[in-house]
This record gives structure tokens, C-alpha cells and sequence, in this order.
């Protein structure tokens, strides 16, 4: 479903590279609908018989991306958390990657939140796939006692909705990275969360 055409040259990677870029940047910045395969070739400098070497339509680059962006995500988080000794220290350093990643790639939010109208089970597929992932490593940190019996999905969600609204207020509206300080605040709210207990 997500796989484009597989080069068989390094000047073939090099040149998928180029149309996937391209394609970011004017989803990014154009919306899906506005961009055109012309668009697109024309920003990767390739002919336009190019571009179908690789994928069949718009759409197949559009799948394509938020599935490479996806993948390349969880496999930068994976490489920053490996040396981690707790899964504290993994949720933190795992933010910090995701927040880092973002900044770099400011255009996912725009291209994986349009996806829901293009179509509805790439967008779905996107968090639920992250869901999956999460709902393995909280089942763990569950085992070995280091987070609460609380129902993993629900958990994973109420992580992931925490990243991708810190990152839409600082990274996005406000174009800055997120501070240290921020993160800090954030892990101590998943740590402790909000409420204070009643005193009799």
C-alpha cells in the first residue's frame, strides 16, 4: 500500500529522495490538493515520466511519506532511548527526539492532519501504528513495575495527544523550540499528573 517502486541504483535512492522532499514541502505548504505531480517534479528538478517510476499517482507519494516520515520517526526515538535505564528516562528522551524531529520536519503536522481528507485510513493507520508501538512498551514498563495498571491504549493516546499539542503551540503557532524547561513541566505532570490529594 505505502511501498513506492524500488530503486535499484544509489542514483535511484538519491533520486526518490528528491521526489519525497519535494512532495513534503508542497504538501507542506500548498495542501495535497493544490500540488500537482508537475508541481512536484518540477521542485525535484526530474522529467515528469520520472515521477512514475517510483509511484503510480499523487496519492501513492502522499501514502508514501506519511508512512517514510512515520518510520523514520519511531526509528530516531528507538536510536536516542537505546541506552536508556527507566522508562521515565525513555518518555523524556523520547519527547525531546520527537520535539527535535518536528522542528526539522515542520511540514508532518500539516501533511499527516490534511490526510484525514485525502484518505481517512492513512490517517488512522498513521496513529495507530504509533499506538501499537507505544502499547508494547507501556505493557513492559507495567510488568516491571514502573508505570501504573492503566489501560495501555488509552495511555498511549493520552502520550502522544500531550507530544503532538506541546510541539502544535511551540514548533508551529509559535516557531520556536520547545524549551527544556517545558519538558520538565510536562514529565512532571506524567509522573505525579495534576491533583493534589485531599487532606483531612
Amino acid at each position: 500500500m505505502y511501498l513506492a517502486n524500488e530503486p535499484k541504483t544509489q542514483r535511484g535512492y538519491e533520486t526518490l529522495e528528491k521526489i519525497c522532499s519535494s512532495a513534503e514541502e508542497l504538501f507542506s505548504q500548498k495542501g495535497y490538493y493544490n500540488t500537482s505531480i508537475t508541481d512536484i517534479t518540477s521542485q525535484a528538478e526530474i522529467a515528469p515520466g520520472t515521477f512514475y517510476i517510483y509511484f503510480n499517482d499523487k496519492k501513492s507519494v502522499f501514502q508514501y511519506l506519511i508512512h517514510d516520515l512515520g518510520h523514520k520517526l519511531r526509528k530516531k526515538i528507538k536510536s536516542e532511548t537505546l541506552n536508556c535505564e527507566s522508562r521515565y528516562e525513555e518518555e523524556y528522551q523520547g519527547m525531546k527526539t520527537f520535539f527535535k524531529f518536528v522542528k526539522e520536519h515542520k511540514g508532518l503536522y500539516k501533511i499527516i492532519w490534511e490526510s484525514q481528507f485525502v484518505d481517512i485510513d492513512i490517517f488512522k493507520d498513521y496513529y495507530e501504528s504509533f499506538s501499537e508501538r507505544y502499547v508494547t512498551n507501556i505493557k513492559s514498563a507495567q510488568d516491571k513495575g514502573e508505570m501504573k495498571e492503566l489501560d495501555p491504549k488509552a495511555l498511549s493516546y493520552c502520550l502522544m495527544g500531550i507530544s503532538n499539542f506541546i510541539g502544535l503551540k511551540w514548533i508551529i503557532f509559535d516557531d520556536k523550540e520547545v524549551p527544556d524547561e517545558v519538558i520538565d513541566q510536562i514529565m512532571k505532570f506524567i509522573k505525579s499528573g495534576i491533583f493534589l490529594e485531599k487532606k483531612d
